[in-house]
């Protein structure tokens, strides 16, 4: 299966000077947030693949303007052609604002989602906007990382955590990739593609994005259920 994932910072090749067939050998597209509403719906169309997507912090139009065709995986676990997929979006509080989490938050909201990671013995790919503290993160507040996402890592060891938000161009010292005990950590910024083996599933599934968790209304914004602190 080959995977193409992007964030942050549209990539003109797949856009502005987009040539026809360029994502054609793509079976999945997973968006990191902090992109272009529009980038993405043109990405589904041009691709022929899902994309599936989890919003950044400056994606606060999200809810009133969705990206098209594209299938939001925020707070949910889902399965595509047999792989395993957890997302996450939003980044560490840093001033008010939709999708900002302080980390006993997105710790809440892990915990929301451990009983279908249990269910299906584990989760292959983790899909966020933030990276794990400590794990390709930055020392300042906008762009710290989550220790809970840490905890997350020890314990299920997903082969993947795919993240943006650190912009590979702030400098030479922002790793693309991390190796984290089991965990792949990968910065999706621009664009990123990975190959996985293929698995064996049901013919019916092929090609179809299953969600496990209830999907919710693109208004609904968990960020505003938890208290502050």
């Amino acid at each position: 299966m080959k995977i193409l994932a992007v964030s942050d910072e549209e990539c003109p090749a797949l856009w502005d000077y987009y040539v026809p067939g360029r994502l054609k050998d793509y079976d999945l597209i997973l968006s990191c947030g902090d992109l272009n509403a529009n980038y993405l719906s043109f990405l589904v169309t041009m691709a022929r693949a899902p994309v599936l997507y989890v919003p950044g912090n400056h994606d606060t139009r999200y809810p009133f303007h969705p990206p098209e065709g594209c299938d939001c995986i925020d707070d949910h676990f889902v399965i595509f052609n047999g792989l395993r997929i957890l997302g996450l979006g939003g980044c560490r509080r840093y001033h008010p604002g939709r999708y900002q989490y302080t980390d006993s938050q997105m710790r809440r909201r892990i915990r929301r989602l451990k009983g279908q990671i249990r269910k299906h013995k584990g989760v292959d790919i983790v899909v966020t906007h933030a990276p794990p503290e400590g794990l390709g993160d930055a020392e300042d507040p906008a762009h710290w990382g989550f220790a809970a996402l840490r905890e997350l890592l020890d314990e299920y060891h997903p082969a993947y955590l795919i993240h943006g938000h650190v912009h590979t161009s702030y400098g030479q010292d922002v790793p693309r990739v991390i190796e984290y005990d089991d965990t792949r950590i990968i910065n999706a910024f621009e664009r990123y593609t990975l190959e996985i083996p293929d698995r064996i599933i049901n013919e019916k599934d092929r090609g179809q994005v299953i969600y496990k968790t209830r999907r919710r209304a693109p208004e609904e914004d968990y960020s505003n259920m938890f208290e502050k602190g």
